[in-house]
């Protein structure tokens, strides 16, 4: 998968370092995959949900940060929407709108 964009997640993990090594094994994992549906994804990230409009929600660190991406499987492309702390997630209304 191409992930757009690494450097959305390297300004996150030098503002909350103690992300680092999570989001980078999520990058990682998420770079290799060859996903095709949400079940896949299930097969790589267990804890991931689907919120609707094509976006994900992936518990990071735990679940101590959450990260929303927009998967377009036919063109193997995963769009950063948003990451941020548990909290900050908690004030978003609607992930699918990200």
């Amino acid at each position: 998968m191409r992930i757009i964009a690494h450097r959305t997640l390297v300004m996150f993990y030098t503002k909350y370092a103690d992300a680092k090594s999570a989001i980078e094994e999520w990058f990682h994992k998420t770079e290799k995959a060859n996903w095709e549906s949400f079940a896949d994804i299930k097969k790589t990230f267990n804890s991931v949900d689907a919120v609707g409009n094509q976006r994900f929600v992936f518990n990071i660190k735990g679940n101590d940060y959450r990260l929303v991406a927009l998967i377009k499987f036919k063109i193997k492309m995963v769009y950063i929407r948003f990451i941020g702390t548990h909290k900050e997630y908690d004030n978003i209304k609607d992930c699918s709108e990200l």
